[in-house]
C-alpha cells in the first residue's frame, strides 16, 4: 500500500494485482485493483476487477479491449457534437434571414437517428487496435482527464464552424432571389446529411492517424451502417413528400452533392497524410 501511495504521489497511475486478505490494503489504495479468480473474499471486495481464469494475459486483453472502447465513445461523441454544433446554428441563422428554417421538425428527427443511433452502432461496433497498448493511462478522479481532449473540441468547433460557413453560403446562394424552393430545401437538407456522412468516416479515423478507408473488412457493421444512412436519405427525399418537406431530386443532383461532400473526407484523409509524415 505504501509502495502505492508513494507511486500516486509522483503522479503516476497505478494498478496492483493480488489473490490474498494482505493484498487488500494495496488493491483498494490502486486507481485498478485486480484480483485473481481463486483470492480470498476479502481481496476480490477490495479489487476493481476479478481475473476469473486466473491468466494475466487477460488482463492485457481487458486493457485494449476497455482502452479501444473509450477510443470509441470519443469517436461518437467527435461526431454527435459536431452535428450538434452544426444544426443548432443553421436553425439560428435561418431565423435571423427572416426565413423559415431550412430544417424541419421531422427532417431533424432524421438528422438525430443518424446521430444517435445509427453513429452509435457504426462507431461503436469498430474492433479493437493494438496500437491503443502504446497510449499512456488515463488519470480518474475529480483531477483526471476529461474524456473530450482539447483536440477533440477544437475539431468539434473547427469543423462546425466550417460546415456553418459552407451551409450558410449555399444558404445565401439558394435565397438570391428572395425565396427558397421545396427543391432548393430539398438539396440543402441532403448537402447537410451528406456533410454529416462523410465526417463519420472522419471520426472513424480519429486518433488512429490511419486512413479512415482502412481496415473496411473488420468494419461490417460500420459500413452497413453507411450504407444505410445513404439508402434512407434517399428514400426520404424520393418519397418523404409532404412528411418531411421535401421534393425528388434529380441523379446529376444527386451525383453532385455526393461528390461534392466528400470533400470533407479527402481534407479529413491529406491531414491524416501529414500527421504520419511529420513522425
Amino acid at each position: 500500500q505504501r509502495l502505492v501511495q508513494l507511486l500516486q504521489k509522483k503522479d503516476a497511475v497505478v494498478a496492483v494485482t493480488g489473490d490474498g486478505t494482505n493484498d487488500a490494503p494495496a488493491l483498494k489504495a490502486a486507481q485498478v485493483g485486480l484480483s485473481m479468480g481463486d483470492g480470498t473474499s476479502v481481496a476480490k471486495e477490495a479489487s476493481d476487477i476479478t481475473i476469473i481464469d486466473n491468466s494475466f494475459s487477460s488482463i492485457t486483453r481487458a486493457v485494449m479491449w476497455g482502452r479501444s472502447l473509450y477510443r470509441n465513445i470519443q469517436k461518437f461523441l467527435l461526431f454527435q457534437l459536431t452535428i450538434n454544433v452544426v444544426a443548432c446554428i443553421i436553425v439560428l441563422v435561418g431565423s435571423i434571414l427572416g426565413t423559415e428554417s431550412p430544417l424541419t421538425v421531422t427532417q431533424m428527427l432524421w438528422v438525430n437517428l443518424i446521430m444517435d443511433t445509427f453513429a452509435a452502432a457504426a462507431l461503436a461496433s469498430l474492433p479493437p487496435q493494438e496500437h491503443v497498448m502504446k497510449d499512456k493511462p488515463r488519470k480518474s478522479g475529480a483531477k483526471g482527464d476529461f474524456i473530450i481532449t482539447k483536440e477533440m473540441a477544437y475539431n468539434i468547433f473547427g469543423v462546425g464552424i466550417l460546415f456553418v460557413l459552407f451551409l450558410v453560403g449555399v444558404l445565401l446562394y439558394f435565397y438570391q432571389d428572395g425565396e427558397l424552393s421545396a427543391y432548393e430545401l430539398s438539396q440543402f437538407f441532403t448537402i447537410f446529411v451528406m456533410l454529416q456522412f462523410w465526417n463519420m468516416f472522419n471520426a472513424k479515423a480519429y486518433s488512429d492517424k490511419k486512413s479512415a478507408l482502412s481496415d473496411m473488412k473488420d468494419s461490417k457493421v460500420f459500413l452497413f451502417v453507411s450504407l444505410l444512412i445513404i439508402i434512407g436519405q434517399y428514400l426520404i427525399v424520393t418519397f418523404g413528400g409532404q412528411m418531411f418537406s421535401v421534393v425528388p431530386l434529380s441523379w446529376k443532383d444527386w451525383g453532385i452533392i455526393i461528390a461534392g461532400t466528400s470533400i470533407v473526407l479527402w481534407i479529413g484523409e491529406i491531414a491524416r497524410f501529414l500527421g504520419r509524415l511529420k513522425k
